[in-house]
């Protein structure tokens, strides 16, 4: 395994290369021009980051909170494409959800890639399974 090392001789953990999700409205916009916007019927979600400690106080490994965050499926809506729930025959209640809501979606959906918030993915707008208020309630099996 090769490490990294910086210039005054310390190791580069994984947690150096985190970036912070904004909180701030002008930083979020910046944030959101930089993801690719989806098209047609698709919308962008951000997975559930798991944190780093559990109730019983014990920190997670990196690579643990890596496979919560790959194997979860709540995530929250960062952008809908045009054509999303658009389709009155398919959706004649409306949207099943909106921009900045939490929801539910089967493990394998949509298509995954990294950003520099981490990973992102792209699901058609009727792989949405459910909506739910907190995502920390939902447990994972990996």
């Amino acid at each position: 395994m090769t490490t990294l090392v910086k210039p005054d001789g310390s190791q580069i953990k994984k947690t150096d290369k985190k970036v912070n999700i904004p909180t701030e409205k002008e930083k979020i916009s910046n944030m959101l021009d930089k993801l690719p916007n989806p098209t047609g019927w698709r919308i962008l979600v951000r997975p559930y980051s798991p944190p780093s400690k559990t109730k019983g106080g014990l920190h997670l490994a990196d690579e643990t909170q890596e496979k919560i965050t790959v194997a979860s499926v709540c995530a929250l809506v960062m952008k809908v494409g045009p054509l999303a729930y658009k389709d009155e025959t398919k959706f004649p209640e409306g949207p099943w959800c909106k921009e900045g809501q939490w929801v539910m979606f089967g493990k394998y959906a949509g298509s995954r890639f990294n950003t520099e918030i981490g990973e992102v993915r792209i699901l058609n707008d009727d792989e949405i399974i459910g909506t739910i208020n907190d995502p920390a309630h939902i447990t994972t099996n990996f």
